[in-house]
Formats: structure tokens, C-alpha cells, sequence
């Protein structure tokens, strides 16, 4: 039974990736329609790019360590049918670039292929290699793309291990086993962490594996022919894919549906999100335990079938192991689920919320004792004498309290327990990770906001989550930069933000239901949303603080006053100004009780305007329909005229229409 194929036309312009030109590409998405990718001309910028970044993998040492982790170049697609560019079909040599490998073993130059974009490897997944392939039909559509676009000799590449690295050259390629024939290479090079690793041993290892080794262990040496281009680009895709992408579990799910839209474009996703920081990093801890679980159990699995399958007699011990094997099975399962759930960009966002608002405290230390921390790159003389006179030694006939130091405030909070106090000393701290504070601590700053300076890194976690029962900060600058969530939540509790100054990326200062906060003397500026979002249930105090260039000052959210209070808001002296909408905004839905409760009083006055009438001829009652409106909105009494006495029934039906008009137009300006 013939396969689906899809034909592979590898365009010259694919293979170096790095045209710098307008892209319209439509790709079908996770849902099946057809999206539109555009890139204009210019530079996308990326974080570090690293196989190791999705899942564990064994430690690299020398030139695979600086090559996966080496910043993201920027590289552009151009289209296949695009010939604006026509100077570039006459220009020979390679359009990738090189990279020397670190080590004692002067290695040839390879080529620089692990720094591709998200979009260069969707496409070539997509397009050129998986097509609407199912999961065990990947390895043929692999194997086809690679007789099209892979030399089968003539190339040389180091042979890359956990142990070692060697020089190889590539004799020929078993394109259905992802296998390339290859001899040591003249002169031999090889660089190890042991030094057994002779040419002999060398030998009798590739003796040992017939000269056949996978592709993706090969990394292909640089040419600036051109020639080996789609070479180390087609052994690139081939080593991202099974490092990065595919699970050992894949070829026995079911098939009804396309592999690449299920399990490879989400996945790829998630990659590039991690690397570019949207993912938060707790949940990249939980994604990684979970994948070497899932793979431990799936291991486990396999071994306890094919023990089944050797047993023939219906015994004891084979009733056990089925046992244990549908305990697997199910335990399986939930984990691959619970990878699906991070895989989807949607409810990753929803299940890395509900970790993070379930911060546990740690509440008072088992000794009773209460820490202060000071947080201080360098500790001079002077600082230390200040410390002792301003904050630690005011009162002499206080106990001994214990000081720890710390270089960073992130290690500070996280060493915190139940009424400590964090002193954070002059300086500009950079920060990757979440300031998770879920006991009642307060953290102070030691001069002013602006002297102590608290940035943030990454884009996927929140800056400062609280849910302690009472925290307090002051005197202190908080910086993020492109970020995903807000740089302060309060999920419940009570916070008290003093003298402190917060540069937003997104949303400022997030207040969720049943929490608290007390914010006086600060300044809050450049949200791209609103500065503070104040949800039903809580409460908020603002005295004395700036709100400026912001999209919206205050969002005030009051949509749930049916199991909530409305938000108990006091504000005082505070100057909202300089931002694109308006200062406060309510945000209240009208309630569908609401609507009722109104059609109900607008049928009665309807009723109110019908006159009965014994006549056989109608007469049409000439009314003002200004005066109509205005009567159905209640917004003044409708005055029939004098001089006629007789209306027909069809006005009813005219006033019912009148009505629905009137109250539609009401219903817009409550909205607004």
C-alpha cells in the first residue's frame, strides 16, 4: 500500500536560510487554518539558542557547549519564486557561517547551524520534511528528504559523544537508517576526556558498529564551496528533531491525526519560548521532570511487555506483571497528558498561573528566631558602619539578632522565613527568576529608590508574586523589561508598597480577589496595559503616588458582584496623567437580571400608552418619536396630543420596535 509523499522541491534559497527579505509564507496552524507569517526586511533578534534547552541532556564539554549556547543569529527567509535579488543566483560559496571548535585538537571549522530561527525550522518540518506524515511514518519521510538534499560522500564531520570527539569522513549514507558510513579521518584527530582513545581503539570501535553512525551525532566540517550547505542544514534538522521534538512513545499513539499539528508544532513552540524566556521557570523545572518521568516509565513499560510476550505459560507471575503493566500504562498516560498541558500554549499560560498562586508558606523558623539579610554586591567599611548605626544596632538593650548576607536579593527572599526583614543596600541587582514571597517579611531598600535598582530577567515569570498574610516594600526601584506577565501580583493578603518606583513592561500592579494593597508615596510608569488592575472582592488604598504613561491609569474590574463585593478603593492625592486612555476606568457589564428587571418596566409603560378603541376605522395616533424614546428610556413623560382620542393596535407592534431601539442605545452608553 502506497504512502502519502509529499514532493520535495529543495530550493537553492533554502539552503543557506539567511536572505534578508520580505516573507509571505501561509502555514496551517494548530486548528487547521491557514496563518500568515510576514517578516519585513530588518533583523529579528533571540535568545541563545541549545538543544539541551528542552530536555535533559547528557553534559557537552568544548565546542558543542559554546555552539549551543551562543547568542540566536538573525537570519531571514526569501521567497522560492522571488527574483528581485538576481545578483545573488550568481554568487558562489557558502552563505553559513563557521564556528571553530574550543579544545586542545586543532578541529577544522564546522558549520555554524544550530542558531536557527523558529519560523527556518516550522517551515522545513513542515514543507520539506514531515509534510501530513503520521507519527510512524516519520522516519520514511525523513529518510526521502534526505536522498534529496544530502551528499552521499565526500564530506568529513566530527563524530561528537559524551566521552569523545573524532575526526571523521563520510564514505555513504543509509538514508532508511539515519546512518552515515564513515572511516577515520587522515590526519587522525580525536580529543577525549581519557586518554585510552588510540587509533587502535578508535578502529576497533567503528569496527564494532559496522562504520555506521547516526547522523545526528555528526556534525558536518565547513566548506565555503556551497556545496555541503544543505548538507549540514538537512543533518541539522535531523539532529534537532530527535533531540528536541520526538518522544520514544510517538510511533504507538494513534494515527487518525497529523503528526506535525499535534506533537511537532507545539513542541517546537515551546522550545523557543523557553529559550526566549516566556516560559515561567518553575514550570520548565516541572516540563523536564516530567519528560524524564514519562520516559523512565515508558522504558519500564517496554521491558515488562517484552517479558510477557517470552512468557508462554499462564502463571502466577505472569498475572502480576500485567497487573503492573496497566499500573504503568495509566501512570503513562497522566504524565503524557500533563505534557500536553504545557505543550499548549493556552493552558500552559492557565497552569503556570494556578502554580504560582499556590505558594506555600514557611511560616515561623523552628528555633523562633527572626533573621535580618542584607543584600549587598560588595560590603565596604563605611556601608557596614551605616548599617549598624541607621538600621542594625538603634536600640542597645535589644537582643542579639542574627544577620545573613547575600550578594543577590532573589537568594535573600527565598532564604526568608515568617518576620524576617531583607535590607537591600545600594546598588543594581540583575535578577532571573520570581520574587515568590509567601510569608509576612518586609524588604526595604537602604538610600533611595533610585540608588537601589532591582532588574529583571526573562520574560516568562512574574516579577514579584505575593501571598503573604502582611508584606511590606519600600524604598526600592523595580526595572522589567519585555515581559509576559506584570512586575507585581497580590493573589491575597495584604501588601503595603512604600517610596518605591515601578517600571512596567505589561501590566503594573495586579490586585485579585480577597487581597489587600497599600500603596503610598511611589511612582508607577510604562505599562502597556493598565497601571493597576483592581479585581472585585478586594480592596486598595492609593495615597500620594504618580500613574503616568501608561494605556490606562486604574482599571477597576467589577464583573463578579454576584459572589463578590465590589472593590473597596479609597484614593487620595494621587496624579494619574500623560496616558493613552483615561486615568480610572470601571469596568461593569450590565447583569442579565439587570436587562430583565428593565424590559419588565418597559413593557409596562408600553402598556401604559395603548388606548382601547371600539371603532372600525383606525386612526393613527400622531406621536413625537423624540418624546417616544425618551418616554420607553424613562427619561421623561410622554404627552399624547388632545385633539385625538383613537389608536389602532398596530401601534403597539410601532412601540415595541421603538423600544427595542431606545433600549439598545441605552445599553451602549452604560458600556461606554
Amino acid at each position: 500500500m502506497g504512502l502519502r509523499k509529499p514532493s520535495f522541491n529543495w530550493p537553492k534559497s533554502l539552503g543557506p536560510l539567511s536572505n534578508q527579505k520580505r516573507l509571505r509564507h501561509s502555514v496551517t496552524g494548530l486548528g487547521g487554518s491557514p496563518r500568515k507569517f510576514e517578516m519585513a526586511d530588518g533583523l529579528l533578534a533571540a535568545g541563545g539558542l541549545g538543544s539541551q534547552a528542552m530536555v535533559p541532556q547528557p553534559e557537552r564539554t568544548g565546542w558543542a557547549v559554546e555552539e549551543s549556547t551562543a547568542p540566536l543569529e538573525k537570519a531571514l527567509f526569501q521567497d522560492e519564486d522571488s527574483c528581485s535579488d538576481c545578483s545573488n543566483h550568481d554568487k558562489r560559496g557558502t552563505s553559513l557561517q563557521s564556528f571553530v571548535p574550543e579544545g586542545k585538537t586543532h578541529f577544522p571549522e564546522i558549520f555554524q547551524t544550530s542558531q536557527l530561527l523558529f519560523y527556518e525550522r516550522f517551515r522545513a518540518y513542515q514543507d520539506y520534511i514531515l509534510a501530513d506524515c503520521k507519527a510512524s511514518e516519520v522516519r520514511e519521510f525523513t529518510a526521502e528528504f534526505l536522498e534529496k538534499v544530502l551528499e552521499p560522500s565526500g564530506w568529513r564531520a566530527v563524530w561528537h559523544t559524551n566521552v569523545f570527539e573524532v575526526l571523521v569522513e563520510v564514505t555513504d549514507v543509509d538514508f532508511a537508517a539515519l546512518k552515515a558510513v564513515v572511516r577515520l579521518a587522515n590526519p587522525y584527530l580525536c580529543e577525549s576526556q581519557v586518554s585510552t582513545f588510540t587509533l587502535d581503539c578508535m578502529n576497533e570501535l567503528l569496527d564494532l558498529k559496522e562504520h555506521r553512525l547516526p547522523l545526528q551525532e555528526l556534525w558536518v566540517v565547513f566548506d565555503d564551496s556551497g556545496v555541503f550547505d544543505q548538507t549540514a542544514l538537512a543533518v541539522e534538522h535531523v539532529r534537532f528533531f530527535y533531540q528536541n521534538i520526538w518522544r520514544s512513545w510517538d510511533e504507538e499513539e494513534e494515527d487518525e491525526y497529523d503528526y506535525f499539528v499535534r506533537c511537532v508544532e507545539p513542541r517546537l513552540r515551546l522550545h523557543y519560548d523557553i529559550l526566549e524566556d516566556r516560559v515561567p521557570s518553575g514550570l520548565i523545572v516541572d516540563y523536564r521532570n516530567l519528560l524524564s518521568q514519562c520516559e523512565d516509565s515508558y522504558r519500564k513499560f517496554l521491558n515488562l511487555r517484552s517479558s510477557l510476550s517470552n512468557c508462554n505459560s499462564d502463571s502466577e507471575q505472569e498475572n502480576i506483571s500485567m497487573v503492573e503493566g496497566l499500573k504503568l500504562y495509566s501512570e503513562m498516560e497522566q504524565l503524557k497528558q500533563k505534557l500536553k498541558l504545557i505543550e499548549n500554549p493556552l493552558l500552559r499560560y492557565v497552569f503556570g498561573y494556578q502554580k504560582n498562586s499556590n505558594i506555600q508558606a514557611k511560616g515561623i523558623r523552628p528555633n523562633g528566631q527572626k533573621v535580618t539579610h542584607v543584600v549587598s554586591s560588595t560590603m565596604m567599611t563605611g556601608l557596614l558602619r551605616s548599617l549598624l548605626r541607621d538600621r542594625l544596632c538603634q536600640e542597645p538593650c535589644k537582643e542579639e539578632t542574627e544577620i545573613q548576607f547575600h550578594s543577590d536579593p532573589l537568594s535573600a527572599i527565598n532564604a526568608c522565613y515568617e518576620g524576617d526583614t531583607v535590607i537591600v543596600c545600594p546598588g543594581h541587582y540583575m535578577v532571573h527568576g520570581t520574587f515568590a514571597i509567601a510569608d509576612s517579611i518586609e524588604l526595604e531598600g537602604y538610600g533611595l529608590p533610585d540608588d537601589i535598582v532591582i532588574e529583571k530577567r526573562g520574560k516568562g515569570d512574574t516579577f514579584v508574586d505575593c501571598t503573604g498574610a502582611d508584606i511590606k516594600i519600600s524604598s526600592i526601584k523595580f526595572i522589567q523589561h519585555d515581559a509576559v506577565e506584570g512586575i507585581l501580583i497580590i493573589h491575597r493578603g495584604k501588601t503595603t508598597l512604600e517610596n518605591c518606583v515601578l517600571q512596567c513592561e505589561t501590566t503594573g500592579v495586579t490586585v485579585r480577589t480577597s487581597a489587600e494593597f497599600l500603596m503610598k508615596n511611589s511612582d508607577l510608569y510604562g505599562a502597556k496595559g493598565a497601571g493597576i488592575e483592581i479585581y472585585p472582592g478586594s480592596k486598595c488604598t492609593l495615597s500620594d503616588n504618580g500613574i503616568h504613561h501608561c494605556k490606562e491609569g486604574i482599571l477597576i474590574k467589577d464583573f463578579l458582584d454576584e459572589h463578590y463585593d465590589i472593590p473597596k478603593i479609597s484614593m487620595v492625592n494621587n496624579v494619574i496623567h500623560n496616558n493613552e486612555g483615561y486615568g480610572v476606568v470601571l469596568v461593569k457589564p450590565t447583569i442579565f437580571s439587570d436587562l430583565q428587571e428593565n424590559v419588565q418596566d418597559e413593557t409596562e409603560e408600553n402598556r401604559a400608552l395603548k388606548i382601547p378603541t371600539s371603532e372600525e376605522a383606525d386612526t393613527v395616533e400622531r406621536v413625537d418619536l423624540e418624546e417616544l424614546i425618551q418616554c420607553t428610556t424613562g427619561k421623561m413623560e410622554l404627552y399624547a396630543r388632545s385633539n385625538l382620542s383613537e389608536q389602532v393596535e398596530g401601534n403597539c407592534e410601532i412601540v415595541n420596535e421603538l423600544v427595542a431601539a431606545s433600549t439598545q442605545k441605552g445599553q451602549m452608553k452604560k458600556k461606554r
